[in-house]
């Protein structure tokens, strides 16, 4: 059977809990039809102008998100404006989009354990471990491991370079020779967290979006830190459709499952 734009919402969130986002993070519908059929579902880490228009192409019914559609309140709908644009273009052609942040960050088994599997980090633990509720599971913003082998700080930012197919990245290290051993990641813009990654005897922080005088502070305490950028989170496409297949298997639903073929990464090095 083919499964509601809410059914397939239900089993999601089973999986990434609402509870577990940040507040005020705008998670969840973004826009659409929760009662809407769902024949087709498109995987993408940002919902922009050219993924809105692959999905009209290719007749889609839902868009599965990391990145939220709408991070704040529209002040107009000008249609002129191309961001405004997409909206209509998501209304009129009846295609909703539901969008995974920080839940699916903070979930077990979810962004941040993907990101620490990509690079081979072993005995995968919490990193910035918290606690919203008692009757909760332990809840955190990243993840702390160890590499199968010890490496360089220089080697170790090559192999990002590689397994996250970055044309480059940004290196922080007062030691780029330093055999390290212990690594923490945090999808996104994590660099704020750097004294919880020196709390866990972390030799590396592997993290996105990192302030210029936060590297300096970085620096100071002797911690290495590599910044590929806010779109190795594009994971999300590797590890959503096969979580989509055992769904579909459980429930014995049927939808076409594609993955974004657009790359929505905002920044080129030359």
């Amino acid at each position: 059977m083919q499964p509601t734009v809410q059914q397939i919402i239900d089993q999601f969130e089973q999986f990434a809990p609402p509870r577990y986002a940040e507040p005020h993070d705008p998670i969840g519908l973004q826009i659409g039809n929760r009662d809407q059929i769902v024949h087709k579902v498109l995987v993408t880490l940002d919902v922009r102008p050219e993924v809105v228009q692959e999905a009209i192409a290719n007749q889609v019914d839902l868009i599965l998100a990391h990145h939220p559609l709408m991070f704040r309140p529209a002040p107009h709908l000008d249609y002129r404006d191309p961001q405004q644009r997409m909206y209509m273009d998501l209304i009129q052609h009846q295609i909703s989009v539901f969008a995974a942040h920080t839940n699916l960050d903070e979930t077990p088994s979810g962004m941040n354990d993907w990101l620490g599997e990509k690079i081979g980090l072993q005995n995968l633990r919490p990193f910035n471990r918290r606690t919203k509720d008692f009757s909760e599971p332990s809840i955190y913003l990243g993840v702390v491991g160890e590499l199968p082998a010890t490496q360089s700080v220089l080697a170790l930012a090559q192999t990002c370079k590689q397994v996250f197919n970055v044309s480059g990245l940004r290196l922080t290290t007062q030691h780029p020779e330093q055999l390290v051993k212990r690594v923490a990641i945090i999808g996104g813009d994590g660099g704020k967290f750097y004294r919880t990654a020196l709390a866990e005897e972390a030799d590396v922080l592997i993290t996105g979006d990192v302030y210029y005088h936060t590297a300096h502070d970085m620096l100071a305490e002797g911690l290495s830190v590599i910044d590929p950028g806010h779109h190795i989170e594009a994971v999300i496409m590797e590890r959503l459709p096969p979580l989509l297949k055992e769904w579909q298997q459980q429930h014995d639903w049927q939808f076409e499952i594609q993955v974004s073929q657009i790359n929505t990464d905002p920044f080129q090095f030359i």
